[in-house]
């Protein structure tokens, strides 16, 4: 069994390390870095980020971050490059490098390609000196002083570094395009947060024949085998097209306390009157939010001057995943 001490300090000294090597990248986000923002906006094709080894992991996520807040972003290993993926790269793209010594073979092997391209490269090194950082149009710094490894060998605070360099270099992007949570969502269809901001009420209401409603001189008896037929638990009332109220199974309980004959009283007289409605261009996420503060299951779906469109049901909505 470990030494629980041990593994503790380990633990902690690791998170100490790292959390100061990122503490210090501030120091960093200079011209160097808003020059590098203005480059990738001014790109005419897209971003393509490339590293080897533990900094090509970092470089896929940051390649995937910036495509999802805005920048059309992909990632190329560099040793595929220099066997034919070199050909995903065209003139109008701008490619960032990582690497933390700033003189990995397999991306020094692509410079003079890019040169000849014409294509602008924005290198990620922690060696201001080195070959990379000297070749590249700009240089962002994310070096460390050690490395979290007590060997000093593995990459850990300098991989750290240069995710967060990324992260903050996506979302300056990010905010620089006015991007937002609409976009965002356009980018995440599948996500929580693609359903709440893209499924409108049209989107899921149901129409026409689907739809419950029964004129104002129903009679309670209609009413019922139009609830029963439609099976939502309510019926709308409408005159002509327009919403005159609903009426759902707690007017059926408050009406039979009175002992009504149910064929000869009209549902206008026993109707909620209005009734709780939505327009058919709104969020889905927005009718959920009105079911669960008025406890109801059902919406009416109307136009500005209450002419009925359809009725969207909470059953609908849980199975769109809103809940």
């Amino acid at each position: 069994m470990p030494d629980s001490q041990l593994v503790t300090d380990s633990a902690l000294r690791t998170i100490k390390m790292e959390s100061e090597a990122v503490a210090r990248l501030a120091d960093h986000i200079d011209q160097a870095f808003v020059l590098a923002c203005d480059l990738i906006l001014a790109t005419q094709g897209r971003v393509v980020v490339t590293g080897m080894g533990k900094s090509g992991h970092i470089a896929n996520k940051i390649a995937a971050t910036l495509a999802s807040t805005g920048t059309p972003a992909f990632y190329v290993h560099p040793g595929e490059a220099s066997h034919g993926d070199m050909g995903m790269i065209t003139e109008k793209d701008l490619v960032i490098a990582l690497s933390n010594s700033g003189t990995t073979p397999e991306v020094l092997t692509l410079l003079p390609l890019l040169k000849r391209l014409g294509v602008q490269l924005v290198a990620m090194t922690g060696r201001p000196q080195s070959e990379l950082a000297q070749a590249a149009d700009v240089h962002l710094y994310a070096g460390v002083d050690t490395e979290a490894c007590p060997l000093d060998l593995a990459p850990t605070s300098s991989t750290t570094a240069a995710l967060v360099m990324g992260d903050a270099l996506a979302i300056a992007l990010l905010e620089s395009r006015g991007f937002t949570a609409e976009d965002f969502a356009f980018s995440h269809p599948g996500g929580a947060l693609g359903k709440q901001l893209l499924l409108r009420v049209e989107d899921v209401m149901l129409t026409h024949q689907q739809i419950p409603q029964v004129p104002p001189s129903a009679t309670l008896a209609e009413a019922l085998m139009e609830i029963t037929a439609k099976g939502l638990g309510m019926t709308a009332v409408v005159d002509q097209g327009v919403l005159s109220g609903i009426f759902t199974d707690g007017d059926l309980r408050r009406a039979l306390e009175g002992r009504p004959d149910i064929h000869k009283v009209r549902i206008d007289s026993i109707m909620s009157q209005g009734g709780k409605t939505i327009g058919q261009h709104q969020l889905a996420a927005e009718a959920m939010r009105m079911m669960e503060q008025h406890q109801i299951s059902t919406l009416i779906v109307t136009d500005e001057d209450q002419h009925v469109q359809g009725v969207v049901h909470l059953m609908t909505l849980l199975q769109k995943g809103l809940a």
